[in-house]
């Protein structure tokens, strides 16, 4: 193997940050006082070029992520190795002896490691605005006026502009409570270990061996498969029979010769029309062993005994699909309607002539058709059933449980449900988080195979 070839195996991140920590080298060597007097206080050389707005931007971000860092954040970064060793004491005479809080400490600590990360971005990009203007005024040209700069946030750089309130929000509402998750997973974070009274710690990938375990039928390895592999099917089915049976009444509707279509329309959209928080917990109740189905059944004399909806597992889980058809083929309805509409008609002219029947037509024309432009769609749909928290809780709280399954699952629930009881229910924090980084790796491996391997993504003009 030549140099070059084992050059070119090193991962294309570890060569740009070699040629990146070459440019700052290059850039400290190469650049004049004003340059290197920005490498300690960032802005100084944008200010001393008269270049004002960058400058006090650079000087502004730089103070105001120090003090962060130091008069805020410091605190709970030097004790982030041992989240605490105080905890908060009452004493025999009534007063309080404050201690650590190790979910501060955590989550400030998280905080101030990305403060850290900012500042070094900020650095960097100081460097480089040093660099550029040392090489515009080695070439004799001019520097852009803070004139310049400032419209550039409108017209240039507006995209920057427009996105910054909308990536703050991202950052505090959901990447900080995700790294904050994943922390917690590598914690004894739980009903044991509550702050402030009791502190928790690290404890490695602990959690994970657990949840791996098949020790048992009681065992998190246990349950987590088993309700893993009923995640799956109930994403399997509510995903494509809700397609297929939507598809079906689409075209059955759009029939010619079929009267009063705007009326089917009309009561299939209405089971949509009401919030899924009303109509599936009176569906619910509707099924419940005291229920209107098993009072009117047992009335008619239909029935000996209540039929255990939602007692036995299996028929549970069946249940909870067929419910999900009347909420999910609506949905499927309407897109499909409008995508029927754009199929040339030239296309089933032609396959009537060729003597095509009708089945024929629908799986040469329609389902290959549908499949290409709805592949995104039902990529979609199956991520988001795999997260389908409200059909589930909504109709039995993931009942019935069991003596077999840990942590408060019950044979309905999704690992999202599991989830929610373990956080709300046991206070098991930890294994919570746990869960939640198997449901994210879950929808990501199916996610990225799908999407690589969809027709509509491989080849976007296949379909013509």
């Amino acid at each position: 193997m030549t140099i070059k070839e084992g050059f070119a195996k090193i991962p294309a991140f570890f060569r740009w940050l070699g040629k990146d920590f070459k440019e700052i080298g290059l850039t400290f060597k190469e650049g004049g006082f004003k340059t290197r007097i920005s490498y300690l206080i960032m802005g100084l050389g944008q200010l001393m070029r008269g270049q004002v707005v960058r400058g006090l931007a650079m000087l502004f971000g730089e103070i105001g992520l120090l003090a962060l860092i130091i008069g805020f954040g410091g605190q709970y970064l030097v004790k982030i190795g041992t989240l605490g060793t105080k905890a908060r004491i009452t004493n025999p005479n009534g007063t309080v002896t404050y201690g650590d809080n190790s979910f501060f400490i955590l989550l400030w600590g998280i905080l101030t490691i990305i403060f850290v990360f900012l500042l070094l971005l900020l650095w960097r990009i100081n460097i480089r605005q040093n660099r550029e203007a040392d090489e515009l005024l080695a070439k004799g040209k001019k520097l852009p006026s803070n004139k310049d700069d400032l419209l550039s946030l409108l017209n240039k750089n507006f995209d920057k502009t427009l996105l910054a309130l909308p990536v703050l929000g991202i950052f505090v509402f959901t990447v900080l409570p995700i790294l904050f998750m994943i922390g917690v997973a590598f914690t004894n974070y739980d009903f044991n270990h509550q702050p402030p009274a009791k502190l928790f710690s690290w404890v490695g990938l602990e959690n994970f061996k657990q949840i791996f375990s098949l020790q048992g039928n009681g065992s998190f390895g246990s349950t987590f498969f088993t309700v893993l592999g009923w995640t799956l099917i109930w994403a399997f089915f509510a995903t494509f029979l809700t397609y297929f049976l939507g598809m079906a009444v689409a075209i059955l509707i759009n029939k010619k010769g079929i009267k009063f279509k705007k009326m089917w329309r009309t009561f299939l959209v209405m089971t949509i029309a009401v919030p899924q928080f009303v109509s599936l917990l009176y569906v619910g109740k509707m099924f419940a062993a005291d229920g209107l189905v098993n009072t009117y059944l047992l009335k008619w004399g239909w029935i000996k005994e209540a039929i255990p909806f939602w007692t036995n597992p299996t028929s549970a889980k069946i249940l909870i699909i067929v419910i999900n058809l009347w909420i999910g083929i609506p949905y499927t309805m309407l897109i499909v309607t409008g995508l029927l509409m754009n199929i040339p008609a030239e296309l089933y002219e032609s396959a009537r002539i060729d003597g095509a029947n009708a089945f024929q037509t629908f799986k040469s024309i329609t389902l290959p058709y549908m499949l290409f432009v709805t592949g995104p769609f039902l990529l979609t749909q199956f991520t988001g059933n795999l997260n389908n928290f409200n059909v589930i809780f909504l109709l039995n709280q993931g009942n019935p449980q069991s003596m077999n399954l840990t942590g408060g699952a019950g044979y309905t629930d999704l690992l999202i449900t599991w989830l929610y009881k373990m956080t709300i229910n046991n206070t098991d924090y930890k294994m919570a988080a746990v869960i939640g980084i198997m449901v994210f790796l879950v929808t990501m491996i199916i996610s990225v195979i799908v999407y690589n391997n969809m027709g509509s993504i491989k080849d976007e003009e296949g379909f013509q």
